[in-house]
C-alpha cells in the first residue's frame, strides 16, 4: 500500500466547508468521487484541517493510499478533467506510510482580506469595511497573541478537541492596495473558527470600541462570549501547511 499527499487548492463560495456534509455539498465529497473513478476503488482522503463553509484554499493538503504506484503527472491530470472548476490538484507527493496530513503538520498559515471600497470584482474575496480602522492599534493587539498559548476566547463552542492550546508565530496586518489589507497568522494548529473570531476582535481595537488592553484581557479571560463577533468566511484564505521534509519518499 502507498500513502500519498495530494495538495490541491479551491474556491470555497459554493461550497459548505472541507469536511462531508450530510446535507451539503463539500470539498473532500467531491476530491474522494474524483479519486474513487480514477482508480476504480472506494478512496478515503483525510485533509489537514477542516474550512468552514465559503473559505477558501490556495493550498490544502490531504492524504489517500493505494495499492498502485501512481504516474503523478498523468494521474494529476486525470483527475483536474473530473474535478469542477472550482477545485484544482496542483501536486501530489508519495510520503511514508504513517504518515498523516493532519497531525504531522508542523505550521498552517491563513490570511483575511479587508477592503474599504466596493469593488465587483473581489466581493467574493474581501470582507468590506465601511470605515478604516487603525491598523496600527491592530497589529499591536495581534502582536499580544505570539505570549499566549491558551486561545478559548477564539474557539467555536463545543467542540470535540482535547486542548486549545496553539502556538502563534505569526499575526500581522499588511496594506497591498490603498484600499485593501490583508491579516496574515500562522500557527501549528488551529481552533475552529479562531482566525475569523481573531479578526472580529481586532477589528473592534481598530474601531475604538476596545483597547489593547482590553484585547489582552479577553485572551486570559479564556470565554468565547467577551471576543468579538466573526466575521465573514468568503475573504478567509488557508495558504500554506508546512510538514518535515522526512516525511517524504520522493
Amino acid at each position: 500500500m502507498h500513502r500519498y499527499f495530494i495538495y490541491l487548492s479551491y474556491d470555497g463560495t459554493a461550497y459548505h466547508g472541507w469536511q462531508i456534509q450530510p446535507n451539503g455539498d463539500s470539498v473532500q465529497e467531491r476530491l474522494m468521487q474524483a479519486l474513487s473513478t480514477v482508480l476504480r476503488s472506494e478512496i478515503e482522503v483525510v485533509g489537514a484541517g477542516r474550512t468552514d463553509a465559503g473559505v477558501h484554499a490556495s493550498l490544502m493538503v490531504a492524504h489517500f493510499d493505494t495499492t498502485e504506484l501512481l504516474d503523478t503527472t498523468f494521474f494529476i491530470d486525470k483527475l483536474n478533467r473530473l474535478l469542477p472548476r472550482d477545485i484544482a490538484v496542483n501536486s501530489l507527493r508519495l510520503v511514508k506510510s504513517n504518515a498523516h496530513a493532519r497531525f504531522d503538520a508542523v505550521s498552517r498559515t491563513y490570511k483575511y482580506y479587508i477592503t474599504t471600497i466596493k469593488s465587483p470584482f473581489n466581493r467574493l474575496y474581501c470582507c468590506r469595511l465601511f470605515q478604516t480602522p487603525d491598523f496600527t492599534k491592530m497589529n499591536e493587539a495581534a502582536r499580544v497573541l505570539l505570549d499566549y498559548s491558551d486561545f478559548t476566547s477564539f474557539s467555536k463552542l463545543h467542540t470535540d478537541v482535547k486542548t486549545n492550546n496553539c502556538k502563534v508565530t505569526c499575526a500581522q496586518w499588511e496594506q497591498l492596495e490603498d484600499a485593501t489589507w490583508v491579516f496574515t497568522i500562522s500557527a501549528d494548529r488551529f481552533l475552529r473558527n479562531m482566525v475569523r473570531a481573531i479578526v472580529g476582535t481586532l477589528l473592534e481595537v481598530g474601531r475604538g470600541k476596545l483597547t489593547v488592553e482590553g484585547f489582552k484581557q479577553i485572551v486570559e479571560q479564556k470565554d468565547r462570549c467577551l471576543a468579538g463577533t466573526s466575521v465573514p468566511g468568503n475573504a478567509l484564505f488557508l495558504m500554506d501547511i508546512v510538514y518535515p521534509e522526512d516525511l517524504f519518499l520522493d
